[in-house]
């Protein structure tokens, strides 16, 4: 029997604005368990089973900033496909990251017993620890040099 290949597919919404100059929406990771410490996209999580990511994004967008984004306002970046190569379907990754310039509310900790912080940083002076993949697509997209398609890890 051959056991089967499963990936988690995870959503990340990279909020940018541009008021004085490139900024991205950065939360910092607190109580989650995994990364606490590092800054990361403000809004970001798993796609839960018959969601498409799409739908993700926006739910997350909702219950992490207390924002609602429409569908067309989410624009496709990249897709990630992970791997911290220790063969573990917790460890398979295939990340969406989408860029979203226009938002109704005002962004906040709508759960601040997983973020300490949120702030706006320049795109090109992000802060030290951020986490790493995230540090990784940040970096080339202020860069323009994003690849649509991504490999990290292997």
């Amino acid at each position: 029997m051959v056991k089967e290949f499963r990936v988690v597919p995870a959503v990340y919404v990279v909020l940018r604005r541009s008021d004085a100059g490139e900024e991205v929406l950065l939360q910092l990771r607190s109580g989650t368990g995994y990364m606490d410490g590092h800054w990361a996209m403000a809004a970001a999580g798993h796609v839960e089973s018959g969601e498409s990511a799409v739908d993700a994004a926006r739910r997350e967008a909702a219950e992490e900033l207390d924002i609602d984004i429409a569908a067309e306002d989410l624009v496709p970046l990249a897709v990630m496909h992970r791997t911290k190569g220790d063969r573990r379907a917790v460890n398979e990754r295939v990340d969406f990251f989408f860029e979203c310039r226009t938002w109704t509310g005002r962004p906040r900790r709508a759960e601040p017993h997983k973020a300490a912080d949120l702030q706006w940083f320049p795109l090109d002076a992000l802060p030290n620890p951020t986490v790493p993949h995230e540090q990784y697509v940040l970096g080339h997209l202020h860069a323009d040099t994003l690849p649509r398609i991504i490999t990290y890890g292997f």
